[in-house]
């Protein structure tokens, strides 16, 4: 499988955090989504990627482009949209396009303004006068004009309204329909992931706890209601994490099929990507 990015042991250094040894690869044609609470490292990781942050690794390559040396080239193929709009309050739409045409080779101004028309953005307002919500749309519609072919969204859908997140959501699985183009997805709405991730990628505390194929999370994980005189007879190996309840246990297991061939009795539940956070994060380990 061709990987569009590939991180080979990335280490961040901070006085009171750090991010550990990443070593992980995002399939050629996926949306990769990353998890984590706040604080946890995503920002640092995709900064670090971009290399906005200087950080320690072996190897970095985006779009078979050594970061090291062709950060330039890569640049070019790569879009990122983070949380905040970074243009000049002062600029216009219709100014910005003009820029980014003398930036971007495959600047394509025509989608540029089709893009403006889809999403209600008056081209010759400055953006200080536009909503948190229309200085987004603004971002996608400029990422999309230059022909990326990764997209890198920093918890950028957060502050939309869901009408236009879920226009997002279905600009995104167009973007990656082809297999050619790839998105990194950091975000904390998990619901949005459960609806176009191929993968997840969980952090917590500057280690990257797994990647794994939503497929497989669907899956195989799971959520056991028992009690105690049950639990304590599963096996280790059984149990992900755990929470104690005041009648009950909560389970995250991993292979929820293999338990209830054993014990047809037991109430399961699917584990939502928002569930398996939660337990890494708050439960027992």
């Amino acid at each position: 499988m061709e990987n569009a990015v590939q991180i080979k042991n990335l280490t961040k250094e901070y006085k009171d955090f750090s991010l550990k040894q990443i070593t992980m690869n995002i399939p050629k044609g996926c949306v990769m989504g990353l998890i984590g609470a706040n604080g946890a490292g995503k920002s640092t990781l995709i900064q670090s990627i971009l290399g906005l942050l200087k950080a320690d690794y072996d190897e970095i390559f985006i779009l078979g482009k050594d970061l090291k040396t062709q950060e330039r080239e890569i640049k070019e193929d790569i879009a990122v949209i983070f949380d905040v709009s970074h243009y000049n309050l002062q600029y216009t739409p219709a100014f910005i396009g003009k820029i980014l045409s003398g930036v971007y080779k495959n600047w394509d101004m025509g989608l540029y303004t089709q893009y403006l028309k889809r999403f209600d953005l008056p081209k010759d307002k400055k953006i200080k006068k536009f909503s948190k919500g229309m200085k987004m749309k603004l971002e996608f519609a400029i990422a999309f004009s230059h022909a990326p072919k990764l997209l890198i969204l920093d918890e950028a859908t957060s502050g939309l309204d869901p009408i236009f997140r879920d226009e997002i959501l279905e600009l995104i699985r167009e973007f990656t329909e082809d297999e050619d183009h790839t998105v990194l997805l950091s975000s904390h709405i998990t619901s949005d992931l459960d609806k176009i991730a191929d993968y997840i990628a969980f952090i917590h505390e500057g280690e990257l706890q797994f990647v794994k194929t939503y497929d497989e999370l669907r899956d195989h994980y799971g959520v056991l209601h028992c009690g105690k005189d049950f639990f304590e007879s599963m096996r280790e190996e059984d149990i992900v994490s755990f929470k104690k309840e005041p009648y009950e246990y909560k389970v995250l297991v991993k292979n929820k099929s293999e338990i209830l061939n054993v014990f047809p009795e037991l109430e399961i539940e699917r584990a939502s990507i928002e569930d398996i956070m939660l337990f890494y994060v708050k439960g027992e380990m």
